[in-house]
């Protein structure tokens, strides 16, 4: 095993957290502000990428770093290390509302593939890489451009995303239509490409996009239903822009209208 041992419970409904239990020496990376509370005696230290064990030379670390830009996240994550004689917990928080999903890569041939924003933390050893698209449609049209994160190794992953979540396994040919901002993430063997909806009516007036994501198996797929880009994008459109609006043009007002029912998502 390359990468730590971790146990953990997931705590909440809406708006979850990760507690994770630590070992002596056991440590886990995360993402840049996802940190909600720790015990005494767990070190933290800010590392250069993903703090895996692949390649500790200068030239390695700043590989790694560099992956982590292209996708869009900081050059740093931290690493939490318990230093003490027993058992410790360190607890990291979900963005937004929405659900935690755990991911034992040793039951996905140590490989799964997720949106950029996905990745919440990961026992130490677990490699946070970049996943470049093959397929111009994909890379163009797929919601999430060329570059996705690839995890790997042999670890406990935790990523987040929006809203309720499913998870579909698919048998080999077995195909699945998705929102292109709905996929959370996928195991290594699924075959993910975009189409176009096609029809007059449907892409002047369905509301949908032009394009959706077809899913082929073998694998699992976890799937999102309120990507984070929809619910920010609902919220900018409910603020008033210039003059008076409903809520007499506060931006209170407009949050609340929202949240009242004249919006829906």
């Amino acid at each position: 095993m390359n990468a730590h041992e971790i146990d953990y419970v997931i705590y909440g409904e809406e708006m979850q957290y990760v507690e994770i239990e630590l070992d002596p020496q056991e440590a886990v990376v995360a993402e840049a502000g996802s940190f909600m509370m720790m015990d005494s005696d767990i070190k933290m230290d800010t590392i250069f990428g993903d703090g895996s064990n692949q390649d500790n030379s200068v030239l390695g670390k700043l590989f790694s770093a560099g992956k982590r830009l292209l996708t869009g996240e900081s050059l740093f994550m931290t690493a939490f290390l318990n230093i003490g004689q027993g058992k410790k917990q360190v607890s990291f928080a979900s963005p937004y509302p929405g659900k935690i999903i755990p991911i034992d890569l040793s039951e996905f041939q140590g490989k799964f593939i997720c949106q950029k924003d996905a990745f919440l933390c990961a026992a130490k050893g677990v490699s946070v890489g970049i996943e470049f698209s093959k397929k111009l449609g994909r890379g163009l049209f797929g919601g999430e451009g060329f570059i996705m994160q690839k995890l790997e190794g042999d670890g406990m992953v935790f990523v987040h995303a929006g809203g309720t979540t499913a998870q579909k396994i698919l048998g080999p040919g077995e195909t699945l239509k998705v929102d292109t901002g709905c996929i959370i993430g996928f195991t290594k063997d699924v075959d993910y490409d975009i189409e176009f909806i096609g029809g007059i009516k449907n892409t002047i007036f369905g509301g949908e996009g032009l394009f959706y994501a077809t899913l082929r198996g073998p694998g699992t797929v976890y799937i999102q239903s309120l990507p984070f880009s929809r619910l920010a994008g609902r919220v900018l459109a409910s603020i008033p822009r210039g003059g008076k609006d409903k809520g007499e043009g506060s931006i209170l007002g407009g949050l609340g209208d929202l949240l009242d029912g004249d919006n829906r998502f």
